[in-house]
């Protein structure tokens, strides 16, 4: 009954779309929408209404206000996306139901080598304070960056490299933060000066999070690896209905220094980055080490099933395991234009990363992660050839995967591929018609295991209708195939974050998922609109099929099966004053096997709505949405209640000298509900953050 109600409320949402119009002014559902914003992930430079499929992308002041410690917490809530949260420290984008290996994470159009496609508990190793903006590509228009890319693309964009140099020689910005739940005390600055053709960077951050405060909360007792019954000591209840929890803190140091050579056709230019982080693991125990498969069955603790003395003191044994991470990247940019006839432009990105994490169990290094690697990126954009404007280019990376300790389920590996990839449009009248090819050769190697070769092939074609000004419907499909993860062929091991002991398949083979999208946009006047419904239909869906359970322990295997995803998202926003605009905005997705069983940890649907307003030098928006109930769930899952969520800023800019400052205020969860993501995989013992207020002050000169 409630999918239905769901459903209605969904295709209601896209009528009113379809029958009032609407693109958001400046300030709606926390998304900056420009028409002359270009997408720097879009290899031809385009702006974000002319990309066929869908493109959001997040930048200025608004960024800024809704920026969290991890990338997934800063994107949550976002018209399709979500996030996997684990605690404070660890979160990844979920993009239409799909996260990692499935979403891919770009700087700038080069990979991030780390270890947040292995687990969930693995952070992404970026600082949401030092980012210019983020574009997500979701949909075919992702597929130029690979089978990883499969569920949607996540471009990072900087100012680590410079692209010009500061006309008065010198520019920069400073921001400082504080927070009440987490007691954050968090600051970032950089710097750019130049003269000449030479321009140089430096920039830094620290973050200071302590265990997050969240509504007083006791787990159920039973019901699979979200719902350990031991995990009673979220803190004891404050006066205001309050408690800690145990392992939620993040501490981090981000420094970058760069420098490019800028001329008047282009520029060239290297960083260094390196970030170190330390943040807990809420709800990681390790009281199922002694587990392990005889076949397909699972044998703990000397004992078999229904035997009732498996001991169950670690998760409340005082401590929490805790993260020590460090990366060091250096990045490599450049950028050609007009270099001669018939080529506009040549592009270059890379970037080469030594990654390494240790799980720290009382003060001990447990396991460790290292991941070294590169990636080499080049395109070349051509004058349009007998209508024909696109790009052309080529990709290559490799990477040295290898973890080691007790939980050191994935031998060492690597993995090597090459691509090439072709995009292509064409106009006509009202019409634009759009095309790419994709194809990538991946061989992956582990000791002690057989070597495995793949070459996914991916294709797209997209077609954009103005059929009036100021309207465009798009209708994409795509074929796109992804080679299997090291994970999903090699591991064999115990998995403390999801509680699972995981079975790799060596004979696994390309995933391919064809799809469709249909959109319908209104980008003029003061009523705007965004709405899409897409359909993903899997064949050979990579998932680890459970084979056995031992109390919330299970062993599973990764295995092959025909799968779709099949969603609905948008957002109306109409500009009532000039200083007062609304907007309606939502998303549902259903995941489910051929079968017509759940995929598991499927996020909610949300329906929400926003006001924003904007006078004089003040700003401000309030927001409150519905997540529903998620009880389209699989085996081994519980339903997750649903809740509501009301956040609200407040801004004040102003000037002192030189400086442009902005004070803001900005509060999360003022409800103080208790809020469980269906999509973490501990969402019973990490209930997310209770109310928050967040003080910030931002200078820019």
């Amino acid at each position: 009954m409630q999918s239905r109600t769901i459903l209605l409320s969904a295709a209601s949402l896209i009528a009113l779309a379809a029958g009032a119009g609407a693109q958001e002014p400046a300030q709606s559902a926390d998304v900056t929408v420009l028409d002359e914003l270009i997408v720097i992930s879009d290899p031809l430079g385009r702006s974000e209404n002319a990309v066929a499929a869908g493109v959001i992308v997040l930048s200025g002041d608004q960024l800024r206000q809704r920026g969290e410690a991890t990338l997934g917490d800063t994107l949550d809530g976002i018209p399709g996306i979500a996030s996997d949260t684990f605690g404070g420290g660890a979160s990844r984008p979920v993009i239409r139901g799909q996260t990692a290996p499935r979403v891919k994470v770009l700087s700038d159009g080069a990979g991030l080598f780390d270890a947040s496609d292995v687990s969930p508990d693995h952070a992404i190793p970026v600082e949401p304070m030092l980012l210019d903006g983020v574009e997500v590509l979701r949909g075919p228009s992702a597929l130029i960056y690979g089978g990883g890319a499969i569920g949607g693309a996540v471009n990072l964009l900087d100012s680590r490299i410079p692209t010009a140099v500061p006309e008065n020689g010198i520019e920069g910005a400073v921001e400082f933060r504080g927070g009440t739940a987490d007691r954050e005390l968090s600051g970032a600055g950089g710097v750019t000066v130049g003269a000449g053709n030479i321009a140089l960077r430096l920039e830094a951050a620290h973050r200071d999070l302590s265990d997050y405060r969240v509504p007083f909360y006791t787990p159920p007792s039973h019901g699979g690896h979200d719902d350990h019954d031991d995990h009673d000591d979220h803190g004891h209840e404050d006066a205001e209905g309050f408690g800690r929890l145990p392992g939620s803190f993040n501490e981090s140091t981000t420094v970058s220094v760069g420098g490019s050579w800028v001329g008047s056709e282009g520029y060239i230019g290297v960083a260094y980055t390196e970030r170190r982080a330390r943040y807990g693991l809420p709800g990681h125990g390790h009281d199922y080490e002694d587990c392990h498969p005889h076949g397909s069955s699972l044998h703990c603790g000397g004992h078999d099933h229904g035997d009732d003395d498996h001991d169950h003191d670690d998760h409340g044994s005082g401590h929490v395991p805790e993260v020590d991470m460090v990366s060091r990247r250096l990045d490599l940019r450049g950028e050609w234009n007009d270099p001669f006839d018939g080529v506009e432009r040549v592009r270059v990105r890379g970037g080469y990363t030594n990654y390494r994490h240790d799980e720290l169990d009382d003060g001990v290094a447990a396991t460790t992660f290292r991941n070294k690697g590169y990636d080499m990126r080049a395109e070349v954009q051509h004058a349009p050839i007998l209508g024909l404007h696109g790009v052309v280019g080529a990709q290559f990376s490799d990477s040295d995967f290898v973890a080691e300790g007790e939980e050191g389920f994935i031998p060492q590996s690597n993995t090597r591929s090459g691509a090439i990839f072709l995009m292509e449009e064409y106009a006509f009248g009202d019409w634009r018609v759009e095309g790419a090819l994709r194809q990538e050769w991946q061989n992956t190697s582990a000791v002690n295991r057989p070597d495995t070769s793949h070459s996914p092939f991916s294709a797209s074609l997209a077609a954009h209708w103005d059929f009036t000004p100021g309207y465009t419907a798009s209708v994409a499909v795509a074929r796109s195939q992804r080679a299997p993860h090291v994970q999903e062929l090699y591991a064999r091991g115990i998995h403390f974050a999801t509680d699972t002991y995981e079975l790799g398949n060596p004979l696994l083979e390309e995933e391919t998922a064809n799809s469709i999208e249909v959109s319908l946009r209104k980008t003029q006047g003061p009523t705007t609109f965004s709405a899409s419904v897409y359909h993903y239909d899997y064949d050979g869906y990579i998932y680890a099929e459970t084979l056995d359970r031992y109390e919330d322990f299970r062993l599973v295997r990764y295995t092959q099966r025909n799968a779709e995803f099949t969603g609905v998202e948008g957002r109306i926003s109409h500009e009532f004053t000039p200083w007062l605009a609304g907007s309606v905005f939502g998303d549902y997705v259903v995941a489910r096997f051929d079968d017509g069983s759940a995929l598991p940890r499927i996020p909610a649907a949300r329906l929400g709505v926003r006001a924003d307003f904007l006078h004089d030098r003040w700003s401000g928006s309030l927001e409150y949405y519905r997540v529903f109930e998620q009880d389209r769930i699989a085996a081994f899952e519980t339903p997750t209640d649903g809740y509501n969520m009301v956040n609200a800023t407040l801004a004040y800019d102003f000037g002192t000298g030189p400086f442009s400052n902005q004070f803001y205020l900005r509060g999360t969860n003022l409800l103080n509900e208790t809020a469980l993501n269906h999509s973490s995989f501990i969402k019973s013992q990490a209930p997310l953050r209770g109310r928050h207020i967040v003080v910030g002050l931002r200078s820019q000169f």
